[in-house]
Protein backbone atom coordinates (compact mmCIF):
# COMPACT_ATOMS: atom_id res chain seq x y z
CA UNK A 1 0.00 0.00 0.00
CA UNK A 2 1.56 3.50 -1.04
CA UNK A 3 1.89 6.13 1.40
CA UNK A 4 -0.66 8.48 0.04
CA UNK A 5 -3.13 5.64 0.17
CA UNK A 6 -2.79 4.89 3.58
CA UNK A 7 -3.42 8.13 4.86
CA UNK A 8 -5.88 9.01 2.34
CA UNK A 9 -7.80 6.36 4.42
CA UNK A 10 -6.97 7.19 7.83
CA UNK A 11 -9.97 9.48 8.42
CA UNK A 12 -12.40 6.95 7.37
CA UNK A 13 -11.53 4.89 10.28
CA UNK A 14 -9.83 4.62 13.88
CA UNK A 15 -7.50 1.56 13.97
CA UNK A 16 -9.63 0.14 16.46
CA UNK A 17 -12.20 -0.70 13.50
CA UNK A 18 -8.75 -1.04 10.91
CA UNK A 19 -7.71 -4.34 13.37
CA UNK A 20 -11.48 -5.66 13.83
CA UNK A 21 -11.76 -5.71 9.74
CA UNK A 22 -7.79 -6.75 9.05
CA UNK A 23 -9.02 -9.88 11.88
CA UNK A 24 -11.86 -11.01 9.95
CA UNK A 25 -10.27 -10.11 6.66
CA UNK A 26 -7.67 -12.75 8.13
CA UNK A 27 -10.39 -15.43 8.91
CA UNK A 28 -12.00 -15.13 5.59
CA UNK A 29 -8.65 -15.82 4.08
CA UNK A 30 -7.75 -18.83 6.31
CA UNK A 31 -11.12 -20.11 6.15
CA UNK A 32 -11.44 -20.45 2.12
CA UNK A 33 -7.60 -21.55 1.76
CA UNK A 34 -8.59 -24.55 3.50
CA UNK A 35 -12.13 -24.78 2.21
CA UNK A 36 -10.83 -24.67 -1.16
CA UNK A 37 -8.05 -27.60 -0.49
CA UNK A 38 -10.45 -29.72 1.70
CA UNK A 39 -7.89 -29.57 4.97
CA UNK A 40 -7.95 -29.95 7.95
CA UNK A 41 -6.92 -27.81 10.74
CA UNK A 42 -3.85 -30.08 11.16
CA UNK A 43 -2.15 -29.77 7.43
CA UNK A 44 -0.26 -26.50 7.92
CA UNK A 45 0.85 -27.74 11.60
CA UNK A 46 2.04 -30.25 10.51
CA UNK A 47 3.83 -28.93 6.75
CA UNK A 48 5.43 -26.49 9.46
CA UNK A 49 6.61 -28.52 11.85
CA UNK A 50 8.20 -31.59 9.73
CA UNK A 51 10.33 -28.82 7.63
CA UNK A 52 10.93 -26.78 10.36
CA UNK A 53 8.98 -23.95 8.47
CA UNK A 54 8.04 -21.86 11.85
CA UNK A 55 6.00 -23.06 15.13
CA UNK A 56 2.16 -23.40 14.47
CA UNK A 57 -0.10 -25.14 16.11
CA UNK A 58 -3.53 -26.05 15.01
CA UNK A 59 -5.15 -24.13 17.53
CA UNK A 60 -3.81 -21.15 15.67
CA UNK A 61 -4.75 -22.02 12.70
CA UNK A 62 -8.76 -22.62 14.59
CA UNK A 63 -8.69 -18.81 15.81
CA UNK A 64 -7.29 -17.54 13.04
CA UNK A 65 -10.08 -18.91 11.09
CA UNK A 66 -12.69 -18.17 13.68
CA UNK A 67 -11.04 -14.16 14.11
CA UNK A 68 -10.30 -14.99 17.27
CA UNK A 69 -6.72 -15.25 17.91
CA UNK A 70 -6.07 -11.25 18.57
CA UNK A 71 -2.05 -10.75 18.65
CA UNK A 72 -0.44 -13.81 16.77
CA UNK A 73 3.67 -13.75 17.19
CA UNK A 74 5.87 -13.38 14.02
CA UNK A 75 6.25 -16.61 14.06
CA UNK A 76 2.86 -17.79 13.02
CA UNK A 77 3.07 -15.31 9.71
CA UNK A 78 6.81 -16.78 8.89
CA UNK A 79 5.36 -20.12 9.27
CA UNK A 80 2.32 -19.26 7.39
CA UNK A 81 4.02 -17.75 4.42
CA UNK A 82 7.28 -20.32 4.01
CA UNK A 83 4.34 -23.10 3.66
CA UNK A 84 2.55 -20.91 0.84
CA UNK A 85 5.37 -20.12 -1.02
CA UNK A 86 6.23 -23.93 -1.22
CA UNK A 87 2.82 -25.18 -1.75
CA UNK A 88 3.82 -21.94 -4.92
CA UNK A 89 6.51 -23.65 -6.27
CA UNK A 90 4.96 -27.10 -6.06
CA UNK A 91 6.02 -30.05 -3.47
CA UNK A 92 8.17 -32.30 -5.94
CA UNK A 93 11.33 -30.84 -4.06
CA UNK A 94 9.82 -32.43 -0.35
CA UNK A 95 8.14 -35.24 -1.78
CA UNK A 96 10.88 -38.01 -0.38
CA UNK A 97 10.97 -36.33 3.01
CA UNK A 98 7.06 -36.36 3.04
CA UNK A 99 6.52 -40.03 1.27
CA UNK A 100 9.40 -41.47 4.59
CA UNK A 101 8.10 -39.75 7.40
CA UNK A 102 4.52 -37.91 6.44
CA UNK A 103 3.31 -40.25 4.18
CA UNK A 104 -0.39 -39.23 5.44
CA UNK A 105 0.35 -35.85 4.48
CA UNK A 106 1.70 -36.21 1.09
CA UNK A 107 -1.53 -38.00 0.31
CA UNK A 108 -3.38 -34.79 1.12
CA UNK A 109 -1.30 -32.72 -0.34
CA UNK A 110 -1.09 -34.64 -3.24
CA UNK A 111 -4.73 -34.49 -3.78
CA UNK A 112 -5.19 -30.56 -3.46
CA UNK A 113 -2.12 -28.12 -2.57
CA UNK A 114 -3.34 -24.92 -3.51
CA UNK A 115 -1.05 -21.77 -2.47
CA UNK A 116 -2.53 -18.03 -1.57
CA UNK A 117 -1.77 -15.87 -4.41
CA UNK A 118 -1.79 -12.09 -4.75
CA UNK A 119 -3.43 -10.11 -7.56
CA UNK A 120 -0.02 -10.55 -9.31
CA UNK A 121 -0.08 -14.33 -9.48
CA UNK A 122 3.16 -14.15 -6.60
CA UNK A 123 2.57 -16.50 -3.13
CA UNK A 124 1.87 -13.85 -0.39
CA UNK A 125 4.37 -13.50 2.09
CA UNK A 126 4.60 -13.32 5.71
CA UNK A 127 4.69 -8.84 5.23
CA UNK A 128 1.76 -9.13 3.15
CA UNK A 129 -0.39 -11.32 5.42
CA UNK A 130 0.26 -9.39 8.32
CA UNK A 131 -0.98 -6.03 6.64
CA UNK A 132 -4.24 -8.19 5.63
CA UNK A 133 -4.24 -8.69 9.44
CA UNK A 134 -3.96 -5.57 10.98
CA UNK A 135 -6.12 -4.13 8.02
CA UNK A 136 -3.66 -2.41 5.99
CA UNK A 137 -3.93 -4.51 3.12
CA UNK A 138 -6.94 -5.87 1.21
CA UNK A 139 -7.59 -9.45 0.22
CA UNK A 140 -6.42 -10.38 -3.12
CA UNK A 141 -9.40 -10.06 -5.54
CA UNK A 142 -9.93 -13.92 -5.93
CA UNK A 143 -10.38 -13.98 -1.71
CA UNK A 144 -13.03 -10.82 -1.57
CA UNK A 145 -15.99 -11.81 -0.77
CA UNK A 146 -17.94 -12.66 1.97
CA UNK A 147 -21.27 -14.75 1.95
CA UNK A 148 -23.52 -14.40 4.97
CA UNK A 149 -25.55 -17.21 6.76
CA UNK A 150 -28.61 -15.81 6.03
CA UNK A 151 -28.13 -15.89 2.13
CA UNK A 152 -26.72 -19.39 1.66
CA UNK A 153 -30.23 -21.66 1.22
CA UNK A 154 -31.07 -18.84 -1.65
CA UNK A 155 -27.27 -18.61 -2.76
CA UNK A 156 -27.74 -22.85 -3.29
CA UNK A 157 -31.16 -22.27 -5.20
CA UNK A 158 -29.79 -19.81 -7.41
CA UNK A 159 -26.64 -22.19 -8.44
CA UNK A 160 -28.74 -24.98 -9.12
CA UNK A 161 -31.15 -22.95 -11.37
CA UNK A 162 -28.16 -21.40 -13.07
CA UNK A 163 -26.03 -24.67 -13.78
CA UNK A 164 -29.15 -27.17 -14.02
CA UNK A 165 -31.09 -23.93 -16.89
CA UNK A 166 -34.24 -25.43 -15.80
CA UNK A 167 -33.73 -29.20 -16.86
CA UNK A 168 -34.50 -31.91 -14.12
CA UNK A 169 -30.88 -32.97 -12.61
CA UNK A 170 -31.20 -36.53 -14.52
CA UNK A 171 -31.14 -34.76 -17.64
CA UNK A 172 -27.78 -32.42 -16.98
CA UNK A 173 -26.38 -33.93 -14.40
CA UNK A 174 -23.67 -35.33 -16.39
CA UNK A 175 -23.07 -32.01 -18.35
CA UNK A 176 -22.67 -30.46 -15.01
CA UNK A 177 -20.44 -32.57 -13.26
CA UNK A 178 -18.13 -32.71 -15.79
CA UNK A 179 -17.97 -28.98 -15.82
CA UNK A 180 -17.26 -29.05 -12.08
CA UNK A 181 -13.80 -29.25 -11.17
CA UNK A 182 -12.98 -30.10 -7.85
CA UNK A 183 -11.57 -33.92 -7.83
CA UNK A 184 -12.18 -34.32 -3.92
CA UNK A 185 -15.26 -37.27 -3.95
CA UNK A 186 -16.62 -35.74 -0.57
CA UNK A 187 -16.58 -31.95 -2.71
CA UNK A 188 -18.55 -33.63 -6.17
CA UNK A 189 -20.55 -35.46 -3.52
CA UNK A 190 -21.97 -32.09 -1.47
CA UNK A 191 -22.00 -30.70 -4.83
CA UNK A 192 -23.95 -33.01 -6.65
CA UNK A 193 -26.39 -33.10 -3.90
CA UNK A 194 -26.72 -29.38 -3.63
CA UNK A 195 -27.28 -29.01 -7.20
CA UNK A 196 -30.23 -31.68 -7.13
CA UNK A 197 -31.61 -30.17 -4.15
CA UNK A 198 -30.97 -32.53 -1.92
CA UNK A 199 -29.51 -30.05 0.74
CA UNK A 200 -28.11 -26.61 0.64
CA UNK A 201 -24.58 -25.04 1.02
CA UNK A 202 -23.42 -23.22 4.41
CA UNK A 203 -22.02 -19.37 4.15
CA UNK A 204 -18.69 -20.95 4.92
CA UNK A 205 -18.69 -24.37 2.18
CA UNK A 206 -20.19 -21.54 -0.43
CA UNK A 207 -17.12 -19.77 0.89
CA UNK A 208 -14.46 -21.92 -0.06
CA UNK A 209 -16.25 -22.76 -3.17
CA UNK A 210 -16.78 -19.98 -4.95
CA UNK A 211 -13.85 -20.12 -7.18
CA UNK A 212 -14.66 -23.75 -8.58
CA UNK A 213 -18.10 -22.59 -8.54
CA UNK A 214 -17.04 -19.92 -10.99
CA UNK A 215 -15.28 -22.45 -12.79
CA UNK A 216 -18.17 -24.75 -13.56
CA UNK A 217 -20.24 -21.38 -14.77
CA UNK A 218 -17.58 -20.05 -17.38
CA UNK A 219 -17.24 -23.65 -18.52
CA UNK A 220 -21.04 -23.74 -18.88
CA UNK A 221 -20.83 -21.11 -21.11
CA UNK A 222 -20.91 -17.96 -18.73
CA UNK A 223 -18.78 -15.05 -19.23
CA UNK A 224 -14.87 -15.53 -18.25
CA UNK A 225 -14.33 -11.65 -17.88
CA UNK A 226 -16.81 -10.96 -14.60
CA UNK A 227 -14.67 -12.38 -12.24
CA UNK A 228 -15.96 -14.56 -9.04
CA UNK A 229 -16.77 -11.47 -7.20
CA UNK A 230 -19.32 -10.71 -10.07
CA UNK A 231 -20.36 -14.17 -10.08
CA UNK A 232 -21.37 -13.62 -6.70
CA UNK A 233 -23.49 -10.83 -7.44
CA UNK A 234 -25.31 -12.56 -10.21
CA UNK A 235 -26.12 -15.39 -8.28
CA UNK A 236 -27.45 -12.88 -5.79
CA UNK A 237 -29.79 -11.39 -8.24
CA UNK A 238 -31.13 -14.85 -9.11
CA UNK A 239 -31.53 -15.25 -6.08
CA UNK A 240 -33.96 -12.54 -5.71
CA UNK A 241 -35.36 -13.23 -8.75
CA UNK A 242 -36.23 -16.66 -7.30
CA UNK A 243 -37.48 -15.48 -4.04
CA UNK A 244 -40.20 -12.94 -5.66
Amino acid sequence: MKGNDLLHDFPNSGYRDRLVDGRRAMAHLIHVWHEQNGWSHKVLPALSDCLDLGRLHSSQISNLRNAKLASPGPEVFLALAQANALLHYGIEPIRSVLKESHPELLRVLLESALPIQGNDGEPLGAGELFEIFVGLMPLPASFDWFIEDGEAISLSAALADRFCQGLPWRQCREQVMEAYPATKALRRERFAAVMAGLRDYSAEELDGELIDLYSTYKVLGGSAINGPDRFLEDLRSCASSLKS
